[in-house]
């Protein structure tokens, strides 16, 4: 299958560094990062992936194929088709679920981590949330009156949005079709999977998934409001980890955007501690 990903390239070269992979939510594409990835840039190579189903990559032909392991493989894919060695990864809710996978499965390969707004222990309330949203809804006649239709799903994650940010949002997760209509940029049937019961994220237990990340550089950010990840099993997260940094972002709940200054500015101090070489 056709798998799309962007590479933003740092003005000089620097070939020696572990590159950043930045890795979307469960609805979302590349375009989440299209602000974060060229700042990121500016140091060292950033590669964003779009999993299978989402953007410019392919529609799987079987929908049970939408779970975080064959993200897994084909994030390991690219990696091989790169050459990729050691990578470090900036996951957003599912792509910090997949970066926590890969280093159980990569051992020694990730050299640092941003899990944003997610963990291995996920709250049944968000969850139950977005299993109502995911793969419905139909088609809008313009760009404004899609962007009313996600401030009404999501004002409660992001209560202070104005009408310019919900565009923006709305820009970043649908697309216009050759008919001139407003659309959910992802295959609907990326909920297949969410709907077998006893399945979806909270099926298997992530604590040992979360331990494999070791001491790297582990950067936790939780949205303020998020209804995924609880203040308590962030603060096990730490825990677990004392070495892990966890910034909380005022005023948002699933998913901070990482646009917003107290998520760019851990972010920066993270990729700050990345490996030289």
């Amino acid at each position: 299958m056709r798998l799309h990903a962007r590479v933003y390239d740092p003005p000089e070269p620097v070939e020696t560094l572990p590159p950043i992979l930045c890795l979307p939510g469960l609805a979302r594409n590349a375009r989440d990062f299209e602000a974060l990835a060229p700042h990121l840039a500016e140091r060292r190579r950033v590669i964003v992936v779009e999993f299978r189903g989402r953007g410019e990559s392919a529609y799987a032909k079987d929908p049970m194929t939408y779970v975080p392991l064959s993200y897994v493989q084909d994030v390991v894919a690219l990696l091989d088709d790169r050459g990729i060695q050691r990578f470090a990864t900036i996951g957003t809710s599912l792509g910090g679920l997949v970066s926590m996978i890969l280093a159980a499965t990569l051992p020694g390969r990730l050299v640092g981590a941003v899990l944003n707004d997610v963990g291995p222990e996920l709250e049944e309330a968000g969850l139950a949330r977005i299993r109502d949203y995911i793969g419905t809804g139909g088609s809008q006649p313009t760009w404004i009156h899609a962007a009313r239709t996600v401030a009404e799903l999501n004002a409660a994650v992001y209560p202070d949005y104005g009408l310019h940010d919900w565009l923006r949002m709305t820009k970043r997760t649908h697309k216009l079709t050759a008919e001139g209509r407003i659309v959910t940029d992802y295959d609907k049937q990326i909920a297949a999977p969410l709907r077998v019961p006893h399945g979806g994220e909270a099926a298997a237990d992530l604590w040992p998934a979360y331990r494999a990340l070791g001491d790297i550089p582990l950067l936790i950010l939780r949205g303020a409001l998020s209804d995924i990840l609880a203040r308590t099993a962030a603060d096990r997260m730490l825990a677990e980890r004392p070495t892990a940094r966890l910034v909380e972002v005022p005023g948002v709940g699933h998913a901070p955007t990482m646009d917003e200054p107290e998520a760019r500015a851990a972010i920066d101090a993270w990729a700050a501690e990345l490996p030289a070489a």
